[in-house]
């Protein structure tokens, strides 16, 4: 018998040995696991990997099927991996940029040689199936990092080329599928036979490439309607292609070549002109008094609504700031949520009839008084801070529920104005590896929990899956709801962010279960070149985040 190893199995929590060079496959079938959906990938020493790596020393194992985050990434990314390849044998001068996160989906732009028509999207199907149930091995290789950017470079993938030519690792790993090459970032399936839901759809001029429902992934996510979404993100790309500066590779290029501080400005003046268009919009609609500014965590919706409120001085309007905070119910009112814990992120937490009650008051021009909420205590007191509205001034209300039109239901839509503010991360790493916005959010909020509040990265990424539950609750399903959508991310700021970033998640022990999104999120910042952030404003609304704003919080 072969030299043996030892293997802890956390799904188990059994130990076996296992011969040695095992694959993680090879594994999960000796420890004979009962699982509701087949493993996808595998957390080893929680690091996250592809089920065809191999062991060669005691190990700690824990398998993941798609409904983790980690595995439903995995298959994510080969049904893109099958996609690419279907594309570049029915076109083979074509290419397909995997490029915006929207409608339960992924939209692919299509560059054929022609406008997308029903007849393609059709043909990608069959040969995506075709594919699919051919059980092709998806081979993993790992070279010397100068030979992967000669392949790609040979094979005419230059934004694949340009990203790997400066992250300075020696060796980089690369997959093939039926001979065609791709880079992407993370672990893949083994083998087509284990994609067994996708859908393809036309959508807009390209392509929307569906995959189950990470909570329920005998389904396809449901499609929503997410046309100001869309929208956004077009916008961005066509400022993008204008400056040159679509992916990260383009972005090393910018500050190698010495293009940091045009880079910033251009960033921040394309970002100071929608503020100040969405507050000219807001006067020239005579009736409107309340301003509602929504947004998931981090998304800089504090940073907005200031920038708005100066914008909104500049046109002869004066801002007045409520917070929703103030309109909480007493705590022992506070509806629980299914642990019995106070569910403080419930829109129902609010006493809105009281809030709906001043309002219309002070809209009627009667004078209030308005609350303050002692979080010690957890009660609604009064502030002694009475007001009444004049003609030149607006109420601008920022919270997570504003856009929920449950929250402000008792007063007139002609009196509103909604703005949804969200860090959509519009640069892409290549054109097959998208970055996830709620990435960019999660790296913010890292910086902000520690500089500001003491929480440790550790902490934050705990919590981070309750935070993103609430959003998909309370927040997303009510963004299309806005009047105006504003991007607060930068195309600069991973490069910034970096530099604060790295030192936190690097704080997070091996040992503890959020080390592997800690590892994951180091592994991805490598792929940037550093920004010091010295040369933003101080009104940039990175400085939310990172410190040096002149703005109060």
């Amino acid at each position: 018998m072969g030299q043996e190893i030892q293997i802890r199995c956390k799904n188990n929590k059994k130990i076996q040995k296992v011969p040695i060079g095992s694959t993680l496959s090879e594994v999960f079938r000796l420890f004979n696991l009962k699982m509701p959906f087949p493993p996808v990938n595998a957390k080893v020493n929680n690091k996250v990997e592809g089920l065809n790596f191999r062991v060669y020393h005691a190990k700690d194992i824990e398998f993941l099927d798609i409904t983790s985050p980690s595995g439903h990434r995995a298959y994510t990314r080969s049904v893109f991996f099958v996609l690419c390849k279907a594309v570049r044998e029915l076109y083979p001068h074509g290419h397909v940029v995997i490029d915006i996160p929207v409608s339960n989906g992924y939209y692919c732009d299509m560059s054929i040689g022609h406008a997308v028509t029903e007849e393609d999207v059709v043909k990608i199907r069959q040969r995506m199936k075709e594919i699919v149930d051919a059980h092709l091995a998806i081979k993993r290789h790992e070279v010397p990092t100068d030979d992967a950017i000669k392949l790609f470079r040979e094979c005419g993938a230059s934004t694949k080329a340009k990203l790997l030519e400066n992250i300075g690792s020696l060796y980089t790993t690369y997959y093939e599928l039926d001979n065609y090459v791709d880079y992407f970032y993370g672990s893949m399936l083994t083998n087509t036979k284990q994609i067994y839901l996708y859908g393809i759809e036309k959508y807009y001029d390209g392509l929307l490439l569906r995959v189950p429902d990470i909570n329920n992934p005998v389904e396809l996510g449901k499609i929503v309607k997410q046309d100001k979404m869309f929208e956004i993100f077009k916008e961005h790309h066509r400022w993008q292609s204008i400056i040159g500066l679509n992916t990260v590779g383009d972005l090393n290029e910018a500050v190698l070549n010495n293009h940091t501080s045009e880079l910033i400005n251009v960033s921040e003046a394309l970002q100071e002109k929608k503020i100040a268009d969405i507050a000219e919009e807001i006067v020239a609609r005579k009736n409107v008094r309340m301003v509602l500014i929504a947004g998931p965590s981090s998304s800089g919706k504090t940073t907005t609504c200031k920038r708005l409120s100066v914008q909104l001085l500049a046109n002869g309007v004066k801002p007045i700031g409520i917070s929703l905070d103030d309109y909480f119910l007493d705590r022992e009112k506070t509806p629980k949520d299914e642990t019995g814990d106070y569910d403080f992120e419930n829109l129902h937490a609010l006493d809105i009839p009281f809030l709906n009650a001043q309002m219309k008051a002070l809209f009627a021009g009667e004078e209030i008084e308005l609350p303050k909420y002692n979080f010690q205590k957890g009660k609604r007191e009064k502030s002694g801070r009475r007001l009444r509205l004049h003609d030149n001034e607006i109420l601008v209300v920022e919270g997570i529920h504003a856009l929920n039109p449950e929250l402000t239901a008792l007063i007139p839509e002609e009196q509103k104005f909604r703005v949804y503010a969200s860090a959509l991360t519009t640069i892409l790493l290549d054109s097959h590896n998208y970055i996830p916005t709620t990435d960019n959010r999660l790296l913010r909020r890292i910086i902000r929990d520690y500089k500001y509040r003491g929480v440790s990265a550790q902490e934050t990424i705990r919590r981070w899956p309750s935070v993103r539950a609430g959003e998909n609750k309370w927040i997303f399903p009510f963004q299309e709801n806005a009047d105006v959508m504003m991007n607060t991310a930068m195309l600069f700021e991973l490069a910034v962010i970096k530099t604060q970033a790295e030192p936190l998640l690097q704080q997070v022990p091996e040992k503890c279960p959020e080390y592997s999104e800690a590892y994951r999120l180091l592994k991805f910042l490598k792929y940037f070149h550093p920004i010091a952030d010295r040369d933003l404003p101080p009104t940039s609304l990175l400085r939310e985040f990172l410190g040096g704003s002149t703005f109060q919080y």
